[in-house]
């Protein structure tokens, strides 16, 4: 992919555009896909994330730049960058990459499959046997589900679901003469109904054969529509606007953000996706019936939802999937009965999906039980559906201690597990606070006290990553156990901060947005220039998801031009542009995506020598500097510095998975290529005595 362009024309520094910037990261996953070195099950499910990621891209960002565009001409002059022409370029931009993951799939996918005795089957593709066994599975199973509506002049609207696929049927040369000559239908692909998307077919010798439910359904369309000798069908699918409309949070927020996702489901359709081989007919009376207009058209492929190839069958083949990695344990705590008792001797870091995530739930099990726990409080952003996290809350409140939870309700696709969760909490006896006004919650904290022999004893554990045991697995995030009472004493004026909403809290420590994180940054940023312009070693490491404030970036490109030199690791958004004489010379940039999604945020300030540390919530985007609460926790135990320094090491060493911000892949010449995630994993293993070490090691 081609390095996204720069706005030149609103800025006098370059600045890569947002959006573009966005479709450059969702490339990398792409790239994941046609990576012969991924596993080739592994492979689809990087399809499956490119497609998911695409969805919510347009329901959110390519919606929010439809509204843009409708805008008064004298209120779109006043934004920064011209929404049409971004748009334009945007739609151009998936449509390329639209493209080439139906290359992909077509020659690189289904080619490898066949190799591996894999078999996608078409309806057109059936042997006499096997179409017996679609036949009759489609009478019992699908038929039943399925429910085709005619698109005629007494249908004047039709509905269509956001995310979900239809069949749009062009019926010709009727087998009667009192059947009109052309017909229309439509049906929705039951999915959910049927239990995924795919239909496994009866193995023969070592021959594995799958289908499509959409292309049983396909095979079988006269036994719907037998009045007519030819049916074809062609997919559509709608992704509708998903932003939540609460102008007014006011009230029972509850209550609000329930009306507002049944909203979400009938919002403005922001693409109508087709099959390119769909008949004009065909589509124009879709659009008529549904009054979807032109201008939200994408064309796509004869399949849609490539989300739903997570659920691909793996056909208990092992070796086309990603070699296992188990859980490790954390040489310290896995010792230790009582973590609050650990905590009192030390501080822990726990690194995640390499170390287990069952140290959160010991820990807030624990204090649940505690006689002597008093209080807990917590910040909830992502909770897993059926959360052990959430339990051990409720169960806490139940057993008369004080639990204090901030539910954030505007965690964009999670607010009906938060609401479940906190309406749950809420009969349980908890405090259950509902966010902060203007701002999301999306710092990630625990706060827990005792009380022994009449002192109070304060606990915390700060982290990068949800409290998810889901996301856990998948997702790269740092995590301290903590009863330091200098960080305690933060976290509990954050919890003020949360439960009053007055902004006149002081942190010692920690760098809370939007209080003080973006003004400490900015200080520390200008330390460096400082001890640059004075001849002094000056540095910076900062791993983030992603970059895009103008101010944060403008303040970069200052320290590049005194002679600072700065390492980033951004996985997602970059609006940086490295490398630039004069500019950013001192700059280098590189993402990783690889089998585990990076998701901390890290940054390591030279500071001549006596480097600081900090573990952050945030990402350096305007919103979370500006309109979230987030924390940065700074690291100065020892051991802990030196273990989160070695893995960001092997982050910048990396010449397997990283690439460059055009999106190649970073070079080296040596013969042992770094692949950093395998060696934090092989780093953290060797950290275990030999007897704690997993009997399956990871290549």
């Amino acid at each position: 992919m081609e390095q996204p362009k720069t706005d030149k024309k609103s800025k006098a520094y370059p600045f890569i555009n947002r959006e573009l910037s966005w479709l450059a990261f969702n490339y990398r996953v792409l790239q994941e896909a046609k990576d012969p070195r991924v596993p080739l099950l592994e492979r689809i499910k990087f399809m499956a994330i490119f497609s998911s990621n695409l969805d919510e891209y347009f329901k959110v960002r390519v919606a929010t730049l439809k509204r843009l565009v409708v805008l008064k001409k004298k209120t779109r002059q006043k934004l920064v960058e011209p929404p049409t022409e971004t748009l334009e370029q945007v739609l151009q931009e998936v449509g390329r990459q639209q493209e080439e993951f139906g290359k992909v799939f077509r020659e690189g996918i289904l080619a490898d499959l066949h190799k591996e005795n894999i078999h996608m089957l078409t309806e057109h593709d059936l042997k006499p046997k096997q179409k017996t066994f679609v036949k009759k599975y489609f009478a019992e199973k699908l038929q039943p589900l399925l429910l085709p509506i005619l698109l005629d002049e007494t249908q004047t609207h039709l509905f269509l679901k956001d995310q979900t696929v239809y069949l749009g049927v062009h019926l010709t040369e009727p087998l009667k003469d009192n059947v009109p000559p052309e017909r229309f239908a439509m049906m929705e692909i039951p999915t959910k109904k049927h239990g995924g998307r795919f239909l496994k077919l009866p193995t023969v010798g070592n021959q594995r054969y799958v289908m499509f439910i959409d292309d049983v359904i396909r095979f079988c369309l006269a036994e719907l529509f037998p009045g007519y000798k030819q049916q074809k069908a062609h997919a559509v699918k709608v992704s509708r606007d998903a932003e939540l409309d609460l102008e007014d949070e006011a009230g029972n927020l509850m209550a609000k953000i329930t009306k507002s996702l049944k909203k979400r489901e009938t919002g403005y359709p922001a693409r109508l996706l087709y099959d390119p081989e769909t008949p004009q007919e065909l589509l124009e009376a879709i659009m008529a019936h549904t009054g979807i207009q032109e201008d939200a058209l994408v064309e796509g492929s004869k399949y849609h939802n490539f989300r739903d190839f997570f659920q691909f069958p793996d056909f208990n083949l092992p070796h086309l999937k990603f070699e296992p990695q188990p859980n490790l344990a954390h040489p310290l705590l896995e010792q230790e009965p009582s973590l609050l008792e650990a905590m009192k001797k030390q501080d822990y870091l726990v690194h995640y999906p390499y170390q287990s995530f069952d140290y959160v739930l010991r820990l807030f099990q624990e204090a649940a039980e505690d006689p002597k726990v008093k209080s807990i409080s917590a910040t909830l952003y992502r909770v897993a559906e059926d959360s052990a996290i959430a339990k051990a809350l409720v169960k806490a409140a139940k057993n008369g201690k004080m639990v204090t939870v901030v539910v954030e309700l505007k965690a964009r696709f999670d607010e009906e597990s938060n609401i479940f969760w906190a309406g749950k909490l809420q009969k349980a006896g908890a405090n259950v606070i509902l966010g902060a006004p203007d701002l999301k919650v999306h710092s990630k904290l625990g706060l827990i006290t005792q009380v022994e022999d009449g002192k109070m004893k304060n606990y915390a554990y700060l982290s990068t990553g949800n409290y998810n045991e889901d996301t856990s697995r998948i997702y790269c995030d740092h995590a301290l156990f903590t009863s330091n009472p200098e960080l305690t004493k933060d976290v509990e004026q954050v919890f003020n901060f949360l439960m009053d909403g007055q902004p006149d809290k002081q942190f010692n420590h920690l760098l809370v947005a939007p209080i003080n994180m973006r003004e400490r940054f900015v200080e520390l940023i200008n330390q460096e220039i400082k001890n640059a312009k004075k001849g002094l070693p000056a540095s910076m490491i900062l791993k983030m998801n992603a970059l895009q404030d103008e101010s944060m970036i403008k303040k970069l490109y200052d320290a590049s031009k005194a002679g600072v030199k700065i390492q980033l690791l951004v996985r997602g958004i970059c609006c940086l542009v490295p490398g630039q004489e004069g500019i950013s010379e001192n700059i280098e940039m590189r993402s990783i995506v690889d089998r585990y999604l990076e998701h901390a945020r890290v940054y390591i300030f030279h500071n001549n020598g006596e480097e600081k540390y900090y573990v952050a919530s945030a990402d350096w985007m305007t919103r979370n500097l500006n309109r979230r609460v987030e924390v940065a926790f700074p690291l100065t135990q020892p051991d802990l510095v030196a273990q989160l320094r070695h893995i960001i090491d092997l982050q910048l060493q990396d010449a397997t998975k990283a690439r460059t911000v055009d999106n190649t892949y970073v070079q080296t010449t040596e013969q042992e290529r770094v692949r950093a995630q395998y060696a934090t994993y092989s780093y953290l293993e060797s950290l275990l005595p030999e007897t704690k070490q997993p009997k399956k090691k990871a290549s």
